[in-house]
């Protein structure tokens, strides 16, 4: 993690441009913000051109569910044109070494992203294979819980679990509960996915395991560890205001009975255990060792594997005994399933990660740490702070999550380090982390459940509950700015 010194910027750009480019949805990368580059190219024809084509590709990956066409593909190429104007901007001035640096940076920031969410899809997708939840539907089922109850129940789950874990698994968990449950339902399903955002978002935002970005405000010494719960009612409020005004929309019914008896693979419980060692062991990576929490998800993608190992190893031992005993209670059913028993495969869970949204997330890094590189977000962050105050500066920065991911709206503000209170700080904490439930695209949570939930999650189906959401957020401040009063006194 980089440290955040106080950054120079030159007031000289006109204040209009901050509209503009929050209009423009300059997205920007983390290493951005560590990596300033020495030419300001924000007035040149190259850093004009490097916006458009930006905005171009984005306007097309919200397109996505018009054009049916993934949202990697735009992204992707534009990501490649901006650093390549970037490397000959750089080339012509004699400097082709710090373009390549930048770019090094911000490939990093992206591959720690990219190894903690392929681990977290590939013990989702294990957990899929052995059939947890399939058992979990058909209990839920069993039990008789209307689509109502179910849409409370998972997005209750996603707000408790969530701090412990961190918003995207929590999201990516009660995604594939409610497509299980709800199965070829496209409109409760896109309604409970949009409640699991919303409660996986707020649910994290009050614990610094939460969400990434509170983590990054707790590691560089902002807000202390106990601080962070005072955010607990602020965010109840965000999650509950939304989730009460949809149930309304719910129709009462009872998804369709299964027929099929439904059991756990051989090895599922224990999976289930080494990903809760895993998610222990990347906490512990970072609390006790102070390094990257990837590390620890890496180390656990291990804990598969020899597990995987094991269950290969001794399947024909376990098939055995298993005909052994269907054979004498003479269930003949069990006995045919057994012959479709197939080894427990590590990589193939691994090649059925939604590799879309993965090189998604490339390409915006790359995208916005090009143009962060080129000078836009000084720009941006001068106009904000010093223009707005930080208050409205916050609440601003929480909207503009909604359509630029949290992470590098935080890493904006830390590496400005403005004079704020404690309660400012935290009211950032709160709008970076809730803010992004506004759009599907303005979350990690978000954007991971458009791709495992494709077709029945969408952009303009999220989009359909702005308004509602968007009071729960407004809620949400006036309930910290309320009952936190107290600490907009104490400065850091």
């Amino acid at each position: 993690m980089p440290s955040f010194g106080r950054q120079t910027l030159r007031p000289r750009h006109p204040a209009w441009w901050s509209g503009c480019l929050v209009l423009a949805c300059l997205l920007f990368s983390p290493a951005a913000f560590a990596v300033t580059g020495e030419l300001d190219l924000t007035d040149s024809v190259v850093g004009l051109v490097a916006v458009s084509i930006f905005v171009l590709a984005y306007a097309l990956v919200m397109g996505e569910e018009k054009l049916h066409m993934r949202k990697s593909k735009p992204v992707l190429v534009a990501a490649g044109i901006i650093w390549a104007l970037i490397g000959w901007v750089y080339v012509q001035a004699g400097m082709p070494t710090e373009a390549e640096h930048a770019f090094r940076e911000t490939l990093l920031e992206f591959t720690e992203l990219m190894l903690f969410l392929l681990v977290a899809m590939t013990y989702i997708n294990a957990l899929d294979e052995r059939r947890a939840f399939d058992v979990l539907r058909s209990w839920m089922v069993r039990k008789g819980f209307t689509y109502r109850q179910l849409f409370w129940i998972t997005g209750s789950l996603a707000f408790v679990i969530s701090p412990i874990a961190d918003n995207l698994t929590t999201a990516l968990l009660m995604c594939a509960v409610v497509t299980k449950v709800a199965e070829g339902d496209k409109r409760f399903i896109n309604l409970a996915c949009v409640n699991i955002v919303v409660a996986a978002n707020a649910g994290g935002a009050f614990s610094p395991f939460g969400d990434i970005t509170t983590l990054m405000v707790w590691q560089a010494g902002m807000i202390q560890f106990q601080e962070f719960f005072v955010l607990l009612g602020p965010s109840l409020v965000n999650f509950l205001i939304p989730a009460v005004a949809m149930s309304f929309f719910i129709k009462n019914r009872k998804p369709d009975s299964m027929e099929e008896e439904v059991w756990l693979k051989r090895g599922a419980r224990r999976i289930i255990f080494l990903f809760l060692l895993t998610v222990a062991t990347a906490v512990a990576c970072h609390t006790f060792l102070h390094l990257p929490p990837v590390l620890g998800m890496m180390t656990g993608l291990g804990y598969l594997q020899f597990f995987g190992y094991f269950l290969r190893r001794t399947l024909p031992r376990s098939l055995e005994k298993k005909r052994t005993r269907y054979a004498r209670r003479g269930d003949d059913k069990k006995l045919a399933q057994l012959g479709s028993v197939v080894p427990f495969d590590v990589f193939n869970r691994v090649a059925r990660a939604e590799w879309d949204t993965l090189l998604f997330f490339y390409g915006v890094v790359m995208c916005v740490g090009g143009l962060g590189y080129m000078g836009y977000l000084a720009m941006l962050s001068e106009s904000l702070y010093s223009g707005w105050g930080a208050t409205n500066a916050n609440i601003a920065l929480g909207l503009i999550s909604a359509v630029v991911d949290n992470i590098p709206v935080m890493f904006a503000v830390l590496t400005m380090e403005p004079e704020m209170s404690h309660g400012h700080w935290l009211l950032i904490t709160l709008t970076a982390g809730v803010g992004g439930s506004l759009l599907s695209i303005g979350s990690a949570a978000g954007v991971a459940l458009m791709g495992q939930a494709r077709g029945n999650y969408t952009f303009m189906g999220h989009l359909r509950w702005a308004p509602v959401i968007a009071l729960g957020y407004a809620a949400s401040i006036a309930t910290h700015l309320w009952l936190n009063a107290g600490t907009f006194q104490v400065f850091g």
